[in-house]
């Protein structure tokens, strides 16, 4: 009879299994869409914070089972450009307590590694949520780029009331930028000269 049993409740722990493991993945796949920037790291530290317990190298077997790779370099290699003469704005939200979404904004610039090169990531992330808001993808610098992520997150977002938090890089500082941010009331804030990881932009260092 045990050994009946034993057989008889085998395929079930499998099946168990299977079924777990299909629902971390599930939140994989979420987590990824919400946080393109993440890698197998950030995603376990969010699972976890998630109250799925669950250790890298197994998250970062799932990835790669679901063709999900980390391909976004570090920050602040290329993609900062300070030496300008444009207006500088001072620091809103340094030691400022942020209580919900759709108060305060953060803007950043990274890339992603292609096949044939790489291509550049602009993103406005919401600080409370740490979501993105708004993104777009391209080939060069050109403050066109921030400009497309700024006037999607713009499109779907509420802006009353609201910081918007960047380095002092020259997409944020140009003069269509800002009147976009002044034409939609949105208060304008900056981190310090030499310090890109000040405050809200060391929530998306990659």
């Amino acid at each position: 009879m045990s050994s009946g049993r034993g057989s008889f409740h085998q395929p079930k722990d499998k099946l168990d299994k299977k079924i777990k493991e299909a629902g971390i993945k599930d939140k994989i796949a979420t987590i990824s869409r919400e946080h393109p920037y993440y890698g197998y790291k950030r995603i376990t530290a969010q699972l976890r914070r998630d109250k799925v317990i669950v250790n890298y190298k197994k998250v970062l077997k799932m990835m790669q089972e679901m063709g999900i790779q980390s391909r976004i370099k570090h920050k602040y290699v290329t993609t900062t450009n300070s030496k300008h003469h444009n207006k500088i704005y001072s620091n809103l939200i340094k030691d400022k307590e942020i209580t919900g979404i759709n108060q305060a904004w953060c803007a950043d610039i990274t890339y992603i590694r292609i096949l044939n090169g790489f291509v550049y990531f602009a993103a406005i992330i919401d600080i409370y949520s740490r979501k993105i808001v708004g993104y777009a993808i391209g080939k060069t610098l050109s403050p066109k780029l921030a400009i497309a992520a700024l006037s999607i997150a713009i499109v779907t977002r509420k802006t009353d009331n609201l910081i918007h938090h960047s380095d002092q890089g020259i997409q944020y500082t140009c003069k269509d930028y800002i009147k976009i941010l002044r034409d939609n009331g949105i208060r304008i804030s900056m981190s310090g000269k030499g310090n890109p990881y000040d405050n809200a932009t060391a929530l998306i260092i990659l």
